[in-house]
């Protein structure tokens, strides 16, 4: 059997599928669902942290409270990113 799945999905006459851009899709949605859910439990978090009893609107220590909050957890996000990073450069540097 000649071929495979490759060279009959892609010379059906609808034009051929570039493997490549579709795998920088993939990746950008999935940078777009973690970016997503990163903020959405930041504020999650300093929601819980901070808002006493909502209102129609933050009074100043409520503000400084998410302001710090959020640099907090975008400092701790991005400190165990780096981590994890490394530990995955070492380890494919190992195989």
């Amino acid at each position: 059997m000649e071929g495979g799945f490759g060279s009959d999905f892609g010379g059906s006459g609808c034009g051929k599928l570039d493997p490549g851009l579709i795998m920088e899709q993939v990746k950008v949605q999935i940078a777009v669902a973690n970016a997503q859910e990163l903020l959405q439990r930041m504020t999650d978090k300093c929601f819980q942290k901070c808002i006493g009893k909502p209102g129609g609107s933050l009074d100043n220590s409520e503000q400084k409270c998410i302001a710090m909050c959020m640099d907090r957890y975008m400092d701790a996000w991005n400190t165990v990113s780096r981590a994890y990073n490394l530990r995955l450069q070492r380890e494919r540097a190992n195989m």
